[in-house]
């Protein structure tokens, strides 16, 4: 592709989101260097700055199309160092609402591997072009800009094993990816910029993470079992083979509840889950660790598209912008789908910020509503409910019931929480009635109105 945008593109985070960024600015700078704190460990190990590493992650079906066709060939590299492929209904175990749906071929790839094995590819695929560069153990201390602030001209770093001396590193772009911890609201403001507004969700969720050696057989066939929480029954689970008879499970709390990282106590807390299928895996296997714990507050979203104004030379994504659950294994897929979105704008030219930032939040609308909606059927959750709310979780808690013996109304779950289609393809008058038909209408889901305002949950 001939390059149009510039010499030089500067991504603060090497993350996943920093990693995509990366990727698809090469293709129109000359130029792309990515900023990060962490020393890169060797492939397969653990990078320090991702505090939930070694716990389950999950590559939707979107983010698996996404990154096939940014890294060709990517889902048969990682098979062969050992990662495992299925299909994301027909391999996966699913029990949502107290329901386990009926497993059918949905067409969908769901991959299973470690976090660094997914990370690290993707890493030496990136840095692999003659066009990126990585500095790693770097503080990123503040952005530069014009004398009048109108636009970011780069970015302030210090090694951290230097002796304090900062470094100023001139771009045409930049491109914020540091993740939770980022710091752009603060940096706006002594630009004299306001800092974005947010929107919460409260869920203190708590996890614990354990790998075990499984027998062939242990999960009949499926490399996942999702164990979903339910009003009556906060707590949750996920088994996810890896590679080999290798698994790891992951145990969830909410709101206080915390898994136990003591060995009987993290198998008597997998006793505990309303369905025996995760304990039944474990209870003879060996383990190949000692529990690890995670603990996630609350779910965030930095509404910078809701700013008036914004320095040019500046965009922000990744977790930088919106950090959802991850039980809910969004993360990595929505950096992707954020990665087209930057692709899109930086083709078109210099990009405008706040125009990038609108389009990235159509694509978070989704995401958020999916991830946000569950965690708000949950009695106890901090946040904003709304009717319209109310009336989609009394559906989609129907939708789960009639996708226990419907195949159809499974695999279209299935494709929206993989976020491959949007949620209001929920809502398509067909599907609505096989809902509705298999399970009444005595709450007044279709009197409140609420099934025709599809826009509404696009």
């Amino acid at each position: 592709m001939t390059r149009t945008n510039g010499d030089h593109a500067l991504v603060l985070g090497g993350g996943i989101g920093g990693l995509l960024a990366a990727r698809v600015l090469a293709d129109t700078y000359d130029r792309v260097t990515l900023i990060d704190r962490d020393r890169m460990p060797v492939p397969g190990e653990h990078r320090r700055g991702v505090p939930q590493g070694r716990h389950v992650h999950g590559l939707l079906a979107r983010g698996q199309q996404i990154l096939e066709e940014l890294f060709p060939g990517l889902t048969a590299e990682l098979i062969a160092q050992g990662a495992l492929a299925g299909d994301l209904l027909a391999n996966c175990r699913w029990y949502l609402n107290g329901h386990r749906l009926r497993q059918t071929d949905s067409g969908l790839t769901v991959l299973c591997a470690r976090r660094p094995l997914l990370e690290g590819t993707v890493r030496a695929r990136v840095l692999g072009r003659a066009d990126v560069t990585l500095r790693e153990g770097y503080d990123i201390v503040g952005l530069t800009a014009t004398p009048d602030s109108r636009r970011v001209t780069g970015a302030r770093i210090m090694g951290r094993s230097d002796d304090g001396t900062a470094e100023d590193v001139a771009a045409d772009l930049v491109v914020d990816a540091t993740g939770r911890g980022s710091r752009l609201p603060h940096w706006l403001e002594r630009l004299g910029y306001d800092a974005p507004p947010e929107e919460r969700i409260g869920i203190r969720l708590a996890y614990a993470t354990r790998a075990y050696r499984l027998s062939a057989d242990a999960l009949g066939g499926d490399l996942v079992v999702i164990n979903g929480a339910t009003r009556e029954q906060l707590r949750g689970g996920l088994v996810q083979l890896v590679g080999g008879e290798t698994a790891l499970v992951t145990l969830t709390g909410r709101l206080g509840d915390v898994p136990p990282v003591d060995p009987d106590g993290f198998l008597a807390f997998a006793r505990s889950l309303p369905f025996p299928d995760i304990h039944r895996s474990i209870r003879d296997a060996e383990p190949l660790d000692d529990p690890v714990p995670f603990r996630f507050p609350e779910s965030v979203w930095r509404r910078y598209d809701r700013l008036r104004r914004m320095p040019a030379g500046l965009l922000v994504i990744g977790d930088a912008v919106c950090r959802l659950n991850p039980q809910y294994a969004q993360g990595m897929s929505v950096a992707a789908l954020e990665a087209l979105v930057l692709r899109e704008h930086v083709r078109a030219g210099d990009p405008d910020p706040r125009g990038f930032l609108r389009d990235l939040a159509r694509v978070l609308d989704g995401p958020w509503k999916i991830s946000s909606g569950a965690d708000l059927a949950l009695p106890g959750v901090e946040g904003r409910r709304t009717p319209v709310g109310r009336v989609m979780n009394r559906y989609v808690s129907r939708l789960h019931a009639t996708a226990a013996s419907d195949a159809e109304a499974a695999a279209s779950f299935v494709r929206v929480a993989g976020l491959v289609d949007p949620p209001g393809r929920l809502l398509r008058p067909a599907l609505v009635a096989r809902v509705l038909r298999g399970t009444g209408s005595s709450d007044g889901v279709l009197r409140s109105g609420v099934i025709g305002e599809s826009p509404a949950i696009r």
